[in-house]
């Protein structure tokens, strides 16, 4: 089983408690197809710069009612326990999710899975491996780019592909 995570932030790296997470999601996969799915906004209990709203299109507005991510975190360990944690340059959202256990007191660990270095592995020869350009390249639409929730799914059309290539 594989947790296909993808998250969206407002730093360029985890630095409790600025550049925190303010989107997720979480898509299980059984390795044949998607079977359930997590997403939700999430309220960094700091400020959003006008840079990262740039990319995200998340504003301070729309999260200032969403869970904080100690509110959510009981549900992303539910989702990601006993699970391969894969995501498309899986060190920026593992680290990030990370962090924000660590800032809670509590230790977050699972085996993670990298699309960005599977692609590079059994798809040579592509000019860039960014999602975005990279699922343009072999046809796989994302909708809500630059939000978790289509970045996620878009991973997961990825992984099914990659997969079918491994065997």
């Amino acid at each position: 089983m594989f947790a296909i995570v993808d998250i969206e932030t407002c730093g360029g790296r985890f630095n409790y408690p600025s550049g925190r997470i303010i989107d997720i999601c979480i898509v299980i996969h059984d390795g044949l197809n998607v079977v359930d799915k997590f997403s939700t906004l999430i309220n960094p209990e700091c400020y959003i710069s006008s840079f990262y709203t740039s990319i995200s299109g998340i504003t301070n507005e729309m999260v200032k009612d969403a869970p904080t991510f100690a509110q959510v975190a009981r549900k992303i360990v539910e989702y990601t326990e006993d699970r391969t944690f894969v995501a498309h340059n899986v060190s920026f959202d593992y680290n990030f999710i990370h962090g924000e256990f660590t800032a809670l007191g509590y230790h977050f660990e699972r085996k993670k899975l990298c699309t960005v270095q599977m692609s590079r592995k059994l798809m040579p020869g592509y000019k860039s491996y960014s999602l975005g350009k990279l699922c343009d390249q072999i046809g796989i639409t994302i909708n809500n780019r630059h939000r978790a929730e289509g970045d996620a799914i878009a991973t997961a059309a990825l992984f099914d592909r990659l997969l079918k290539l491994r065997k």
